[in-house]
């Protein structure tokens, strides 16, 4: 018989810098999969200052990313026990989340970036989190499908989305465009899409527009 326990675990996550929590923006940005937040931040470190936070929440999950040793990466949920990951997912981001952003007198703007996978989790926990996400970068991935669209529609209303993908990308193919297209027009939402020549991955000059622009 399988049985399922509450407990209390610690989870990592990165910051861009010590908070002042005088920033006037927050961008909590998802890494894909295989991949931890210490080095993902990093991609990030040319955009950061004193106004602008980068969070990067590690995913929970750990495995090595080739045969028994060497290194490890994370993930954020796999097919086994699916929804019990996401669920976990939820509790530990609206904690980090909404304990960091208690500290502030003026509260920030709240951006979401994610990658690959992390686009997924980004979208599935921002469509149910209490607070609202101003801007919101999709790049390499697309808004998860288990989206609830009539509380979704009403919670992104106001959110300005981004969509980037690499014309070479190999984990994208015409009927996922296809499907994303529609889930988009099934959330009424209006998808600025920028794509650059390269696969799966951040290209650094094609993220540094976007926020020269920002």
């Amino acid at each position: 018989m399988k049985k399922k326990i509450k407990v209390t675990y610690q989870a990592e996550y990165c910051l861009s810098h010590e908070p002042t929590f005088d920033e006037s923006e927050v961008w909590v940005v998802f890494h894909g999969y295989g991949q931890l937040a210490e080095f993902f931040i990093r991609k990030f470190m040319p955009f950061e200052s004193e106004d602008r936070l980068f969070v990067a929440p590690e995913a929970t999950n750990y495995s090595y990313l080739k045969d028994y040793k060497g290194r490890v990466g994370a993930n954020w949920m796999t097919s086994h026990e699916r929804e019990l990951a996401i669920e976990n997912n939820h509790r530990y981001l609206d904690q980090l989340v909404n304990e960091l952003l208690e500290k502030f007198e003026n509260p920030p703007a709240v951006n979401v970036f994610g990658f690959s996978q992390g686009v997924a989790t980004a979208t599935r926990w921002a469509s149910r989190w209490n607070g609202n996400v101003n801007k919101f970068i999709l790049w390499a991935g697309g808004f998860a499908r288990d989206l609830d669209l009539k509380v979704s529609n009403e919670k992104f209303e106001k959110t300005e989305f981004i969509s980037v993908l690499g014309d070479q990308d190999e984990f994208v193919n015409s009927e996922i465009l296809k499907k994303q297209g529609e889930l988009e027009k099934a959330l009424g939402k209006e998808v600025k899409k920028i794509s650059f020549k390269g696969g799966h991955i951040i290209d650094s000059e094609v993220l540094s527009q976007i926020f020269e622009n920002i």
